[in-house]
């Protein structure tokens, strides 16, 4: 994982410890917990403080070994990449007043013990709570009765899905309730993870269907009745859904991702082709394997970039770059905090297989907010698949600075025109998709565009079933 940047300070042998940049489209981040005070002594690389973006949290790194001098963001700030956050010195101690937070002498003059000396992923965050403090996710957990504290990091997950942080057992020192230990419970009673593509849109009923309701009659109107059965009253219809709020404003996710995309389309100059697949075969090998649908288009994408490497390529302005490696993204769907693209570096050395247990592992750490700044850094092009939702085409933005990206749409069984050895056509049953390439016209051309598709067509009809 790569660590902020650091700088020294002019004339203060002061070594700078900066917000870090954690990906193409993340722009700031916020301090959600302060491992350390001034006047600490801290090892390189040990964290110095959480950040929380739109898409990763994850942990600042000590660049050097020293004292912290100089504490500069507070917690629960929201800064920019390369705000400097704190410095570290060489020296055996800080200068008085030179950051907001209070000194280990200070907490000692008091007979209490400062939260440095707590377990790592629990109290020793500077998050100013503790077990008496009322927050949202704690408040079930006894203030009275329960005095332990909970990192920012555990309680916005345990906010996020519900959860009483008393019920969980924590693994930490003194029991305390980590990360980890959340993640573990929802996994424990988590309904199979949601998958990133079904094969059809159509899903069976999961309850029997219901009577068919009486005909509406007017309020005023007699209630209809059956000779020889007592009259049936009609209930009055249910009333219109109460429109959401207006006024509201948009997640920071929600931001980043309309600023990164209405940039896409400000700057690429986006066209879009399609092509209709048959995936009878993949089909047949799929179930044969037992993964999904997405790793051999995954695998067929690969193929075909290595045969059209124009498209595995990033446009930087004038500068336009073709990379040997296939660093493939997959699009991940957050639900409504929006959704990630992190990336399988060198995917072209994967099987089928190995790119199946890859995407698995990415979507469900990006859904418990475990990636890396690294898992969402370096793509050379990328693969989104709406068709979960039974969608059947659509024009994708193009991920900057890559010149491409895919839809897989849904899987749906359709009749389509069939042709034989011998010319002869029939009306057969097949499972077809359309994928859709949206491609940047500056840097490719729509021949280009159009064979890449049919080479991943190629592939995919010809997967090898035994």
């Amino acid at each position: 994982m790569s660590s902020s940047r650091a700088e020294t300070s002019a004339g203060a042998g002061l070594v700078d410890v900066t917000m870090p940049q954690m990906g193409v489209s993340v722009a700031e981040g916020t301090v959600v917990g302060w491992r350390v005070e001034v006047g600490d002594r801290i090892e390189v690389d040990q964290t110095i403080c959480e950040i929380s973006t739109d898409k990763i949290d994850t942990e600042v790194p000590a660049p050097i070994g020293g004292v912290v001098a100089e504490i500069l963001v507070p917690l629960d700030t929201t800064v920019s990449v390369g705000t400097v956050l704190a410095r570290i010195g060489s020296g055996s101690g800080a200068a008085a007043g030179a950051g907001p937070e209070a000194p280990r002498a200070e907490a000692a003059a008091k007979n209490t013990q400062p939260p440095h000396d707590d377990a790592p992923e629990s109290g020793s965050r500077r998050d100013g709570r503790n077990g008496s403090a009322a927050s949202p996710a704690s408040a079930g957990a006894g203030a009275g009765a329960d005095r332990r504290r909970y990192s920012p990091v555990v309680q916005r997950i345990a906010g996020e899905h519900g959860i009483d942080l008393s019920q969980i057992e924590g693994t930490g020192r003194g029991g305390r309730v980590r990360k980890q230990d959340v993640l573990a419970y929802l996994e424990e009673g988590a309904a199979e993870e949601a998958p990133l593509h079904i094969e059809s849109p159509y899903r069976p009923e999961s309850v029997a269907p219901a009577a068919p309701p009486l005909p509406a009659t007017a309020p005023d109107s007699p209630t209809p009745t059956v000779p020889g059965t007592p009259p049936v009253r009609v209930a009055p219809p249910p009333e219109a859904p109460v429109p959401a709020a207006e006024g509201g404003q948009l997640s920071r996710m929600r931001r980043q991702i309309g600023e990164h995309m209405k940039r896409s389309l400000d700057t690429a100059a986006h066209c879009t082709t399609w092509i209709e697949v048959d995936m009878s075969r993949v089909e047949a090998a799929r179930t044969r394997l037992r993964v999904t649908a997405l790793a051999f288009v995954a695998r067929a994408v690969i193929d075909a970039l290595r045969e059209h490497p124009a498209l595995n390529a990033w446009l930087e302005g004038e500068r336009y770059t073709q990379h040997t490696d296939v660093n493939l993204g997959i699009a991940v769907s957050l639900g409504e905090d929006g959704l990630i693209v992190p990336v399988i570096p060198r995917a072209h050395e994967l099987s089928v297989e190995g790119l199946a247990a890859r995407i698995k592992d990415l979507a469900r750490r990006a859904r418990a907010r475990e990636l890396t700044p690294d898992d969402v850094r370096g793509g050379t092009f990328t693969i989104t698949n709406p068709g979960q939702y039974g969608s059947i085409m659509a024009t994708p933005i193009i991920n900057l600075p890559q010149v491409g990206i895919l839809d897989f749409e849904a899987v749906v069984k359709r009749a389509v025109v069939i042709t034989d050895g011998a010319g002869n056509d029939s009306i057969a049953i097949r499972p077809m998709t359309i994928l859709g390439l949206s491609w940047d016209h500056r840097a490719l051309d729509g021949a280009l565009a159009a064979q890449f598709l049919a080479t991943v067509k190629r592939h995919l009809e010809g997967v090898t079933i035994s």
